[in-house]
């Protein structure tokens, strides 16, 4: 998802070393900017408002901070005493991504008025809450020491107003108005006023009142008897309005917090903490239940729901899972889709909800600047500043050439699960139009391919879901001239003809149908005759302008398999090779084979282990037979989440496993990222061979099979139609057997 940084001069060009990948070869080099650090982060996120705060709690304004709507309103927060950082206890995120907690302890303080205080007596919490655009904390210390205490705390605070692209380390020619801060009735007021016309405005409140409050720092001289507790509250609150009449509509939505939650204090953040636990709780309610025999593989599969909750945002369109944090955290079109998908026959509502979105934001005009056509299903959606005045194109950008025929895919997908007829009427309109773009690419393209090739400098330059400028190239490491065919996309644009083909026979238009289906099948015999490389026995990752075949061995040709394009045979071979070293790591498949040109396990596309292309790969390895090896594909993720804290990130580096060494993590991944998070529910329906029919009401079973360490797994609450089953896999030796437990949905199961 890499995007063009913009210039001093407002206009946007691809990076020669970009926020994800430095130099031609992909290998990844911290920027010499503060704008990226490293480090652990926690991440807790409300509507389109989200906050990276490091283990201690503080924001120091590097890649960090609180954000609304892409922009950085907080970038210091940070915790003192007597002018020293606390020691570190711990530090975690509740399971439900509702609240993070940090503990930690003092270091000695020296005396004030009183006696020294020694080292590790006194116990501090910090107690975060993100509801709405309202950020709350709880400070609470408790005093374990044998004699009275007085500590000299203080907060400091900043705000720098950055668009999230300044974050990344793009440069400005000019900014807009930041105003001096201010103290306001016992408040610290920030603000600034953007060249998009649009002020945004940070306060601080506290409570007790500090006994001494500046612009930038809040300062408390607290007397702790022995065995005392006390507490501070601070509550951050945004507000974005236009400046003026004529200033475009501040974006939204915007969350409104509830009712209680005004005014920094206790029932503040209880209100907050109630409100955020009730929101979570409701989406995972959404959900099928997931429980096995293996308390890690719980655990993993819990943390991976609430990453999608929290992801997930509530617009007037339905749910939509934002694609990642902290770069990403914002609608994108092939994201959404793709984890949609991953997580269809759990939670079937998403998938409404994305849809609907989608729709709302097609293209109903061309545009070179924003790479739209009529049409088109969108990219990118930004919020930002620099979004709004055009400085990047993002503010609704098209320059994906996939996410149109995915669109397609999901909603028949989508019909097929849940049997929603009235959703396809809805959106019958952009089907067409989406499959009419689609037509009209591959007519263009003189081998009736679906290409791409962006109509501005400042788009994209790579449109599939590698988006790096070096992830598509000739087998002597040259980039090709474009237009280039993505050997992927065409897996998913005839996926889309036929998905037009059965929609249009149960809308009763079998002539639309049959017309559909020709595109699919000519669509299909042109991949066969211009991507496959017998010698290779596998698929080149893309042709080039001139007709030209990359012949590189990349995870793409995987993405066919599981979209089910290839014949059996040649899609057994494909399979093969995936399993090989070539491309298994032991935590997953890289994306680009080892020994191939440009192959870098640090890059970003390059050989990395991406969760969503490994899932992918092993639907694809299930649908062709390789069901074993889809399994040792799941088992192997989830290894490798455990090291990750059950939280798999956007993608790590693609080295080889090596005995008692944890996989390699990727410096500037996001995390919690959507469709890594979903990743885990498209293998496991693979594995168990899943298939809900919800116009039959009916459920189909071929061939489970289950990760080695688990001897059962129950899936509880599975909405078929208008039934609801609950199934138990059960390990009877070599088999893996279906039983249902409730509910009278039929089963077929072909062991």
């Amino acid at each position: 998802m890499q995007e063009p940084e913009p210039t001093a001069g407002g206009l946007a060009k691809l990076p020669e070393q970009g926020a994800e990948t430095g130099g031609d070869d992909g290998v990844f080099i911290a920027p010499e900017h503060a704008n990226v650090t490293s480090g652990r982060r926690y991440v807790l996120k409300s509507g389109d408002t989200f906050v990276v705060n490091d283990p201690n709690g503080d924001i120091l304004g590097h890649d960090d901070g609180l954000f609304v709507n892409d922009t950085r309103v907080l970038s210091q927060l940070q915790l003192t005493f007597g002018g020293r950082a606390p020691s570190l206890l711990s530090s975690s995120v509740s399971s439900d991504n509702t609240a993070f907690t940090a503990h930690l302890t003092n270091r000695p303080l020296p005396p004030l008025g009183g006696g020294h205080t020694p080292q590790g007596v006194i116990h501090v919490e910090r107690l975060r809450v993100l509801c709405g655009n309202v950020l709350n904390e709880a400070i609470t210390l408790t005093h374990y020491g044998t004699e009275p205490a007085v500590v000299p705390l203080s907060l400091s605070f900043a705000s720098d107003f950055l668009d999230m692209f300044e974050v990344r380390g793009s440069p400005r020619g000019r900014r807009g108005t930041l105003a001096t801060p201010y103290v306001d009735k016992g408040e610290v007021v920030f603000s600034y006023q953007g060249l998009d016309n649009v002020e945004r405005i940070v306060r601080i409140a506290f409570s007790p009142a500090p006994d001494k409050l500046m612009p930038g720092r809040a300062d408390y001289t607290l007397t702790l008897p022995s065995e005392a507790c006390l507490s501070v509250y601070l509550q951050v609150t945004v507000v974005t309005r236009p400046i003026n009449e004529t200033a475009a509509p501040v974006p939204g939505p915007v969350s409104k917090p509830p009712a209680g939650l005004s005014g920094a204090g206790r029932a503040a953040v209880r209100a907050a903490l109630a409100e955020s636990h009730r929101m979570m709780r409701d989406r995972r309610r959404a959900s099928a239940r997931l429980r096995s025999s293996n308390p890690l593989f719980n655990a993993w599969m819990e943390r991976s729901f609430a990453d999608l909750g929290l992801l997930t945002t509530d617009r007037d369109t339905g749910p939509y899972p934002y694609a990642g944090i902290p770069w990403f955290s914002t609608p994108f079109g092939r994201d959404a889709v793709m984890t949609s998908l991953q997580t269809l026959w759990v939670q079937p509502a998403l998938a409404r909800g994305v849809l609907r979105f989608l729709a709302a934001q097609q293209a109903r005009e061309d545009s070179a600047f924003r790479d739209a056509a009529v049409g088109k299903i969108m990219h990118e959606m930004r919020k930002s500043e620099m979004a709004a005045t055009g400085e990047v194109p993002f503010a609704l950008y098209y320059g994906g050439v996939d996410t149109t025929p995915l669109f397609i895919v999901l909603a028949g997908a989508y019909l097929e699960r849940t049997g929603d007829g009235a959703l396809i009427d809805e959106l019958w309109l952009a089907l067409e139009l989406a499959a009419q773009w689609i037509a009209r690419v591959c007519d263009r393209n003189p081998f009736g391919l679906l290409d791409y090739q962006r109509a501005a400098d400042s788009g994209l330059a790579n449109q599939g879901w590698k988006d790096s400028h070096d992830s598509v190239f000739h087998s002597d490491g040259r980039i090709p001239d474009g237009p280039i065919a993505l050997v992927e996309v065409q897996a998913y644009a005839c996926a889309a003809f036929e998905t037009m083909a059965r929609l249009a026979q149960h809308r009763g238009s079998a002539t639309l149908a049959a017309r559909y289906t020709t595109r699919a099948q000519a669509l299909r015999e042109r991949v066969e005759a211009m991507f496959w490389m017998p010698q290779e026995g596998f698929y080149g990752i893309a042709l080039d302008g001139h007709g030209q075949l990359c012949r590189v061995l990349a995870s793409n040709a995987g993405h066919l398999l599981a979209f089910g394009l290839p014949d059996k045979a040649r899609g057994e071979q494909v399979a093969h090779t995936l399993e090989s070293a070539l491309f298994y790591t032991g935590w997953g498949l890289r994306t680009l084979a080892s020994g191939q040109p440009r192959f870098n396990p640090m890059s970003y596309h390059n050989g990395s282990v991406w969760p969503h292309d490994t899932a992918l790969c092993a639907r694809g390895m299930a649908r062709y037979g390789e069901k074993d090896a889809a399994v040792r594909l799941l088992q192997a993720l989830f290894e490798a989440a455990v090291h990750f804290d059950m939280r798999l990130p956007e993608l790590f580096c693609g080295f080889t496993r090596r005995r008692g060494e944890p996989p390699t993590a990727y410096p500037v991944a996001c995390l919690p990222q959507a469709w890594a998070a979903g990743s885990p529910f498209m293998m496991l329906e693979a594995c168990l061979g899943v298939t809900v029919d919800a116009q039959r009401e009916e459920i189909r079973i071929e061939r489970p099979r289950l990760p080695e360490g688990i001897d059962w797994l129950e899936v509880g609450d599975l909405r078929v139609g208008s039934r609801t089953v609950s199934l138990t896999f059960r390990r009877v030796g070599e088999q893996v057997v279906p039983a249902v437990d409730r509910g009278d949905a039929r089963v077929i199961a072909l062991l």
